[in-house]
């Protein structure tokens, strides 16, 4: 109820943005898991071939959210949100109905690029309209993500019963939908276009020291949520034997946000400022792999013997799983409300497109270097991975304390930039 209450307290378009927000992550994890076995079953493509429309896809997400996010600002976030949201339509249409390579590409790029346009669109707007209640926001915007990205693989693995065309059209549906709701439902909001070129505003928030010492304290946050999907697993299937267990750690790491997301951001900021806040989110996000460098350490090469066995196994990974879905329920809102303030609100899109396209590059090199030193350990040194995951988190905490202490979180008060207002009353950064 509580958090039904915070929802009505936003005005219609944050609500309409938490909606699509679910639809996006619903209507994308219904199709994107299930994509791969598709194309190297269904349509018999090589490994090299199903790598290559996986990539590009990544590749043109990531590679363009500068460019999604200097066109929210300047063409206006409504209108690319929507742009998005029709060209994912298109992209997952193409999914269905293509057979050939150069169709199932030119699937994956405009899937790709529809991601680049609306995730820093998304996020702009909802910094603008939610505006001194940016983090409660955020911390409502995870919910409805999460709630998502549960719902998508669900209806997926039904509608897959039928075949993954079905999938491609359910979810190409869904963007259409999303799409119209959009443009009918959200409010157009007069541009502010910046003086300058988009160059000179890429140039600005390139040059911009302080936001980024704040980005690269973040490459915590961007590296250890990735091992969700990487570490996490691998731990889980090597302790238990079985590839289901991993199933558990998703949803553990959906329920905990679902149910506590609201309460930990509310009593972060009744009690600290937003640098302690992200701080504290870091610490606990490396400290959850303690637990799985123990079990990694002490865990028997013999199989599990028996459910009982097997749960007792699997349980250090899920601590370290609700650690690091606490972590980042303290630190992915303020993070997200902090970025607009150091540009400005009619910059928020370029800065938002520069923290994703840096996020994403830090979180591949992450991956990267953890899957190298999972190669590297083998089973006799296997806690390595998780020990460096926890010292990746205490650096990042270091580093964002080091900056709270120095003014460097938030409006620089130096100028006295106020573009950012506290959340509550607790003491500012």
């Amino acid at each position: 109820m509580k958090t039904w209450r915070l929802i009505r307290g936003f005005p219609p378009a944050v609500q309409v943005l938490l909606v699509n927000q679910l639809g996006v992550n619903a209507g994308f994890y219904l199709l994107v898991p299930y994509l791969a076995g598709y194309l190297a079953h269904d349509l018999g493509m090589s490994a090299v071939l199903v790598g290559v429309v996986l990539g590009v896809r990544n590749l043109s997400q990531q590679g363009l959210f500068l460019l999604g996010g200097s066109a929210a600002d300047r063409l206006g976030a409504r209108g690319v949100i929507a742009a998005g949201c029709a060209l994912r339509s298109v992209g997952f249409g193409l999914f269905a109905i293509g057979t050939s390579f150069s169709v199932l590409l030119l699937a994956s790029v405009l899937s790709g690029l529809a991601g680049a346009l609306f995730n820093p669109a998304v996020r702009a707007y909802l910094s603008r309209e939610a505006g001194d209640r940016g983090a409660a926001a955020f911390s409502l915007f995870n919910i409805f993500a999460n709630a998502g990205a549960l719902l998508g693989p669900l209806l997926g693995s039904v509608l897959m019963v039928v075949g993954f065309r079905l999938s491609a059209v359910v979810a190409a549906v869904v963007f259409a939908l999303l799409t119209v709701a959009q443009v009918v439902v959200l409010p157009v909001r007069r541009v502010e276009r910046p003086a300058t070129s988009v160059l000179a505003d890429w140039r600005g928030v390139l040059t911009d020291r302080r936001f980024l010492a704040f980005t690269g304290a973040l490459i915590g946050m961007f590296a250890l949520q990735n091992q969700l999907y990487l570490v996490l697993p691998m731990q889980a299937e090597r302790l238990t034997g079985s590839a289901a267990a991993v199933a558990v750690i998703f949803l553990v790491s959906t329920a905990a946000t679902l149910a506590l997301q609201v309460r930990i951001t509310e009593l972060a900021q009744r009690r600290w400022s937003r640098g302690r806040a992200i701080a504290t989110g870091l610490g606990l996000m490396g400290a959850g792999f303690v637990a799985t460098a123990i079990a990694a350490a002490a865990a028997p090469a013999t199989p599990p013997a028996g459910a009982g066995e097997t749960f007792a196994r699997l349980a250090p990974v899920l601590i370290t799983a609700l650690f690091l879905a606490v972590g980042v329920m303290l630190t992915q809102p303020f993070v997200y409300e902090l970025i607009p303030s150091f540009g400005g609100r009619e910059l928020a899109g370029t800065y938002f497109g520069v923290f994703y396209l840096i996020s994403g590059v830090a979180a591949a090199a992450g991956n990267a270097l953890i899957g190298w030193l999972t190669d590297l350990s083998g089973d006799e040194w296997s806690w390595l991975p998780s020990a460096l995951c926890v010292l990746i988190g205490g650096c990042s905490a270091l580093a964002v304390l080091v900056l709270d202490r120095r003014g460097g979180i938030g409006p620089d008060q130096r100028t006295g930039d106020s573009q950012c207002a506290p959340t509550s009353s607790a003491p500012t950064s």
